[in-house]
């Protein structure tokens, strides 16, 4: 038998042998836009006594990596059906996405379909989903966006704040005006994947119980909610007076068990072989605004240098980040003429992820797009696994949080363009160049978005 391997017992029911020690067991309840389920999403097992598994999607830009196009197609998908299940109203242009999506046809030119009658508020949850709930926005009018962070600023409370308990970082803070709650309008969380749904439960009642609405919307890729957990939200609506609508591409049951321990062979990440690349460091112009808001390290150190307000961390109007494509246009001209490249890797860092992911889009043919994460993942280089390869370091900005990057084959790429939302010290990659040898890319561009502060517009 296999390491893993997908076995399809009908259309609706697929089963998973993950590493011989977890058993998923899939059955497809919902599946609106006829989507091939294993074109959405490999299963791998996580380092993580909370939950032992985990869905590592296909079209997410996350741990596998896409084509930039493929992830923003995949927000605008779950937009258009958010408008029509939620609002009763026909996506007129759901058909071309749909059409784009499936044949990877990625000169579709994405233009906002939900027009201002519609003006929710739109949170993405960190770290994984920032960029779906980012690209989400992209198809209204009118909206507010922001996303939740792991991140804590010096001498500033979060609005809201809530717990998300099988995560690896389990806390979210809401560095946000404030009115942008308090209005009652309609709240959009978006998420990657529900399992439980108790992470958007939890913000749902955090908010709610500082500022009441009637209405929000869970959108997520998968929705694999058991009968129990889909009654908790019922409760929850019951309970609080609420209603919560939920959209997916594809929902239904997951039966997950754990029959035996993870082989300790597959932490290991394969052969040492390593290349000493070029390192170049590259300033981005002054396209995007910064803000000042020193953050505090996990061991009490303070970071001067600047976010950015285009991140969404901090809020973000659709108008404004319909400018902010124009920005993103123009520094993908620029990152363009420093490609030397064919076969180009664009990594996202972190919470990081919506920017890079636009950029790269822009940055011509032969681009691939993925970001580092905080998930610890079981490695192994096995067919059908969703982690065959794994690099691990300390984040540059925080040495106390350990990050990861999955996926990256050796030798597949001639350069990687290492996109980092803040400036940091040459000896604060170290590490992370270090492993990166391990990836044979012989070229390694790091580019800084933003820089100290009295040194970048706000």
């Amino acid at each position: 038998m296999k390491n893993t391997q997908t076995l399809i017992c009908s259309e609706k029911k697929y089963t998973y042998n993950i590493l011989n020690s977890i058993k998923a067991e899939i059955e497809l309840t919902e599946n609106p836009f006829d989507l091939k389920v294993e074109e959405l999403f490999d299963m791998a097992a996580r380092i993580n006594k909370k939950r032992s598994f985990l869905f590592v999607s296909k079209v997410l830009g996350k741990h596998i990596p896409v084509q930039p196009q493929k992830a923003l197609l995949t927000s605008a998908l779950l937009a258009a059906g958010y408008l029509e299940k939620v609002k009763g109203k026909k996506a007129k242009s759901k058909d071309a996405l749909l059409a784009a999506f499936k044949t990877n046809d990625f000169s579709y030119i994405l233009e906002p379909f939900i027009d201002s009658t519609n003006r929710p508020l739109i949170i993405g949850f960190a770290e994984t989903a920032t960029a779906l709930g980012h690209a989400f926005i992209d198809c209204f009018e009118t909206a507010d966006f922001f996303h939740t962070t792991r991140e804590r600023l010096l001498n500033t409370d979060p609005v809201i704040r809530f717990e998300e308990e099988h995560s690896h970082a389990t806390s979210h803070r809401c560095y946000i005006p404030l009115e942008l709650l308090q209005d009652g309008r309609e709240i959009i969380l978006v998420d990657d994947e529900l399992t439980t749904g108790k992470t958007a439960l939890n913000i749902i009642r955090s908010i709610q119980s500082q500022f009441p609405r009637k209405e929000y919307t869970v959108v997520s890729i998968l929705d694999w909610r058991s009968e129990e957990a889909r009654a908790d939200f019922k409760k929850a609506e019951d309970e609080i007076g609420i209603t919560i609508h939920m959209v997916s591409l594809v929902s239904g049951f997951a039966k997950v068990n754990n029959e035996k321990e993870i082989e300790e062979e597959a932490i290991v990440s394969g052969p040492e072989e390593r290349i000493h690349a070029e390192v170049e460091y590259i300033h981005l112009p002054n396209y995007f605004s910064g803000i000042h808001n020193p953050s505090v390290s996990g061991d009490g150190k303070v970071n001067h240098s600047y976010y950015l307000k285009e991140t969404g961390r901090f809020s973000l109007k659709a108008e404004e980040n319909r400018d902010l494509w124009s920005e993103a246009r123009n520094a993908a001209e620029f990152l363009l003429s420093k490609r030397n490249g064919s076969r180009t890797l664009c990594l996202g860092t972190g919470e990081f992820m919506y920017l890079p992911m636009k950029i790269a889009s822009f940055m011509g043919i032969g681009v691939s797009y993925q970001s580092t994460s905080r998930s610890p993942i079981y490695v192994k280089d096995v067919p059908g696994y969703g982690a065959r390869y794994g690099l691990a370091f300390p984040n540059p900005e925080d040495k106390t949080v350990n990050q990861f990057v999955y996926n990256i084959p050796p030798g597949l790429y001639d350069e990687v363009f290492v996109f980092l939302e803040r400036e940091v010290l040459h000896e604060q990659l170290a590490a992370f160049l270090k492993e990166l040898e391990k990836t044979l890319i012989p070229s390694v561009k790091i580019v800084f978005f933003s820089a100290q502060r009295g040194e970048m517009h706000e």
